[in-house]
């Protein structure tokens, strides 16, 4: 498996990013060709120091790399990446990686 995780920070307005972010962006990302799986975070996210900075966590599973290299190719994908300035005021990082259990 491979996972794409993206970790929204804290954006200038959290009411609008999550009315957009769910009537938006989760059905676009949702059409994201191979796309497995799709999880986010419910609730703050925190460190063991306290507040993280980041507003929303989202993992997104595919059955590889080669999968989400073609995913984020694809028409649906860059209409996925495109969105992100729309609504991610505070800026979000993405991380791409295989995956083994352990």
């Amino acid at each position: 498996m491979a996972d794409l995780v993206v970790l929204y920070k804290t954006p200038k307005d959290a009411a609008a990013f999550d009315k957009y972010y769910a009537e938006t962006h989760i059905p676009l990302a949702r059409k994201l060709p191979g796309l497995r799986k799709y999880e986010i975070s419910q609730g703050p996210v925190a460190t063991p120091a306290g507040p993280a900075g980041v507003h929303l966590m989202a993992i997104l599973s595919f059955d590889n790399m080669a999968a989400v290299q073609a995913a984020f190719g694809s028409p649906e994908g860059q209409a996925t990446a495109a969105d992100l300035p729309k609504f991610a005021s505070g800026g979000a990082d993405l991380m791409f990686f295989d995956t083994r259990q352990v």
